[in-house]
């Protein structure tokens, strides 16, 4: 088999190219760049089939975007995958509470994870949160305690966490709860894509207000 030569500076652009030309579903142009992305992240193209989209939710991810929403992660592995500059462009930024201390001491005195213990702590944060969940059900969850009781209603969950333990049941939990979300559907998921659908919303945004990459 014959190796394709691609400059490094075009590596991501052909491989893009190259999912475009394979990806044999249909996809509404408004959400296409998120689903192209998760493809370009992992490689596997069942996210076109499985990616779950709420109603209007781009434009809901936009406006809280435009207005500096803090990006909330569910792993410092998720926050490192976001793209830092995209960010500062919108008057963004992006945290994990995972490694505080003082999720681990109050995970350990209520009996929690210290994914839930982290919601408990955006909850208080009195700010926009788009919370992107690539790791732990737990989180979505609690979430959903918050969101049915009307005392943390996030601007935006990305729903993507991984595994097999109520990992599918939380990513239905959360589309019921009818708050803003894209969700992986399944048991696919993990840190990377929840940081690929998070820089593709802000590229996304760069598009639409003619920034510069």
């Amino acid at each position: 088999m014959k190796l394709e030569y691609v400059l490094p500076s075009d590596i991501e652009k052909r491989s893009f190219e190259i999912i475009r030309s394979e990806l044999k579903t249909e996809i509404p142009p408004e959400i296409k760049p998120v689903v192209i992305r998760a493809i370009h992240t992992t490689a596997d193209f069942d996210y076109a089939e499985s990616l779950y989209f709420s109603e209007n939710v781009i434009e809901t991810a936009f406006a809280a975007l435009e207005k500096g929403a803090l990006i909330v992660t569910d792993t410092n592995m998720a926050k490192a995958g976001i793209n830092k500059a995209a960010l500062a462009r919108h008057g963004c930024e992006c945290v994990c509470f995972m490694a505080d201390e003082e999720i681990a001491q109050t995970a350990k005195a209520n009996g929690t994870t210290r994914a839930a213990a982290s919601v408990d702590k955006a909850a208080g944060l009195g700010r926009p949160v788009i919370y992107a969940v690539g790791n732990a059900p737990t989180a979505l969850v609690r979430l959903c305690d918050h969101i049915s009781a009307g005392s943390f209603i996030p601007e935006l969950v990305i729903g993507a966490p991984v595994g097999f333990v109520n990992v599918v049941q939380s990513k239905e939990m959360l589309i019921a709860s009818g708050v803003p979300c894209i969700v992986a559907r399944g048991r696919k998921g993990g840190s990377n894509v929840a940081a690929a659908i998070c820089n593709a919303l802000l590229y996304m945004l760069d598009d639409k207000k003619g920034f510069k990459k």
